[in-house]
């Protein structure tokens, strides 16, 4: 983390001050990411915003650049994966008032002393956009419906009950 960029931040503080901040982090900082990377090759560049919207909701707006590196799970291959990263998070003391949040917004729970962890948020934000099954644009999508097998290759099976109708017509 940058020497200059705080750790720990007042939210409502930089809120009422309209307040921003900037940063870099490299990739091998974020421990609960981690694990969901191929490796930690990287940096994580972002903006935090904060201000009040018109209807005077605080809020925090995260801008986040970063190329994940992720695993293929079609084929095995390291490949970075582009993330940006624009959310507007609305901060709230409790969760009763997440229902007021404003359309667009995600709510965000400020701990009783406003205290914020900045790489946290970042961090928070990177999680969720990993892909679940992450796959390397450009390639090949594997076909859902497996294709019948060549009826002309296979030769024509008896029927193990052919025999028991002889039989059955010739005892009437």
């Amino acid at each position: 983390m940058s020497a200059d960029l705080p750790e720990i931040l007042d939210a409502w503080r930089m809120v009422a001050a309209r307040r921003g901040v900037e940063g870099r982090v490299p990739l091998s900082t974020l421990a609960r990411l981690r694990d969901s990377l191929a490796d930690t090759e990287g940096d994580v560049r972002f903006a935090l915003e904060f201000d009040r919207d018109p209807l005077r909701v605080p809020y925090v707006e995260l801008r986040i650049d970063a190329e994940l590196p992720l695993t293929c799970q079609r084929t095995l291959q390291r490949f970075l994966l582009p993330v940006s990263i624009v959310q507007r998070l609305g901060l709230i003391r409790d969760e009763a008032e997440e229902a007021a949040l404003p359309p667009g917004y995600e709510p965000l729970l400020v701990p009783d002393d406003g205290q914020l962890r900045t790489v946290e948020l970042v961090e928070d934000e990177l999680i969720l956009a990993v892909p679940v099954v992450p796959i390397m644009p450009g390639t090949e999508a594997v076909e859902r419906d497996w294709p019948a097998a060549e009826q002309a290759g296979e030769p024509e099976r008896a029927n193990p009950f052919a025999a028991l109708s002889v039989l059955k017509k010739h005892s009437n």
